[in-house]
């Protein structure tokens, strides 16, 4: 079966066939480095991290693009605010953005342009769509002719005329029509700016995309992707810049992940529920936030809640004890069974099954369901009195294999003397706090990594298993 992506130009599924065979060219809108990404950011950072693995998988070289704002208005006024310069909180939150993606098992893109290294290839862009009748100076200021490029609108599916309706030109815009957007902005007073043809100032937001993506990956790109928030205007201003410019298809297939609530409302600063993901990962494993980003569609909108991660975490724990019960039995198992055959076949069914729903529009839903029937088989398969080490292996195998797809290990990493010491006295005071609930958890966790307890009337003590 070949993979099928949900186009957001077409709105239907289409059997995804790159521009060059064997290879595909990725680009991803990536954050504005002005603090720490919130979890609607980590969304994108995860699926679409994802979404490189499996096309990995599947044999493709993938060049993945995924640049920073690290220019505009958000930037300037936390320089304003914190009495820094605008590169240096670029900097500071680059760095914070890839500890946080890290932890939630993102690997890092072939290539993470930023706007302020990629300045002259901007103002070229900007430059070329001027000399093409697209683009117009004023007053310093330089606008896209939106009217100008016949199909805008194709994205998003709007008409110029709806667009139309309610938009005006305000007081002292140096628009000639309401529609037209900002390409480059004349740079106030005291702000960051860089020269230009026509003075001093910094690009619009939409350009640097446009820009960046023709630079690193070329005219035309196999997949674009971004929250469902970008679908407009950001999206639909990126394809009418790029392909005014190079006359050519921007992007064959535009993916876009759903909304993020947080317990069931929309996340906002103002209903001050404002998740971050640097806050979220103090308090919980980051990759049950991966599993639990991946346990809904990428397309359906998702609901975030600690009653929900809580239960997220409980589904994780289960695939991971299944896991470890796999090799604590590894070394005991005997020889071939008569049902060993059998087993393999389920195994080798339960593959193919996954990569079914992955080659659907990249189903992690439902390619996780078919790693809890894994885990099931593998319970099974553990209660009979004979086991076979190839089948434990051939189990073990598709457990790693299947989860680095979806960026998860159940893997538990190996505790110092040190950290062991601290999870028992943790675990002591909880249980005088009748917290039996956190001391079950603090004692699962250590069985997992074969830490065996003994309560004993001088205290706990410890062993390795």
């Amino acid at each position: 079966m070949t993979i099928k992506i949900y186009n957001t130009v077409t709105r239907q599924k289409e059997e995804f066939i790159p521009l060059e065979e064997g290879k595909v060219k990725m680009y991803v809108c990536g954050p504005t480095v002005y603090n720490y990404i919130h979890i609607g950011n980590a969304r994108p950072a995860i699926v679409f991290d994802t979404v490189r693995n499996y096309l990995k998988f599947s044999g493709y070289d993938v060049n993945f693009v995924s640049n920073f704002t690290d220019v505009d208005d958000k930037l300037i006024k936390a320089a304003k605010e914190l009495g820094e310069d605008v590169p240096t909180i670029a900097e500071r939150f680059i760095n914070a953005y890839f500890e946080d993606v890290s932890a939630l098992g993102c690997k890092k893109a072939d290539k993470h342009p930023t706007v302020m290294e990629n300045m002259d290839t901007i103002i070229d862009f900007v430059s070329a769509l001027i000399e093409k009748g697209y683009a117009y100076e004023s007053e310093g200021d330089v606008y896209f002719r939106t009217r100008k490029f016949d199909s805008y609108g194709k994205l998003s599916h709007q008409s110029i005329d709806e667009l139309r309706i309610g938009s005006r030109i305000e007081v002292g815009d140096r628009k000639q029509d309401a529609l037209d957007f900002a390409l480059w902005k004349t740079a106030k007073e005291g702000e960051i700016s860089w020269e230009s043809p026509w003075g001093n100032g910094r690009p619009g937001w939409h350009i640097e995309c446009s820009a960046m993506a023709k630079k690193y990956l070329g005219d035309t790109i196999d997949i674009h992707a971004g929250g469902q928030d970008l679908t407009f205007p950001h999206h639909e201003n990126e394809i009418a810049q790029s392909e005014a410019l190079t006359g050519r298809t921007f992007a064959k297939y535009w993916m876009h992940n759903g909304y993020i609530n947080i317990d069931n409302e929309k996340m906002s600063k103002s209903l001050g529920n404002f998740v971050l993901v640097h806050d979220i990962i103090q308090h919980h494993d980051p990759q049950v936030l991966r599993f639990f980003m991946l346990s809904v569609h990428y397309r359906h909108p998702i609901n975030y809640s600690e009653e929900v991660l809580e239960k997220t975490k409980a589904a994780f724990d289960r695939l991971k004890t299944s896991f470890q019960n796999l090799k604590h039995r590894l070394d005991s198992s005997t020889g071939l069974t008569d049902n060993d055959g059998l087993w393999l076949k389920k195994i080798t069914d339960l593959h193919d099954e996954f990569t079914r729903e992955m080659d659907d529009d990249f189903n992690t839903a439902n390619a996780i369901s078919v790693l809890f029937e894994l885990s099931k088989q593998a319970n099974y398969y553990l209660m009979e009195n004979n086991t076979d080490q190839n089948v434990i292996e051939k189990f073990i195998k598709e457990f790693k294999t299947l989860t680095s797809v979806l960026g998860l290990t159940l893997e538990e990493e190996a505790l110092l003397d040190e950290e062991i010491e601290v999870l028992i006295q943790q675990r002591i005071q909880a249980r005088k706090d009748r917290n039996f609930k956190l001391s079950d958890d603090i004692r699962d966790r250590l069985k997992n990594v074969n830490i065996i307890l003994e309560d004993t009337p001088q205290g706990t003590r410890w062993k390795r298993g």
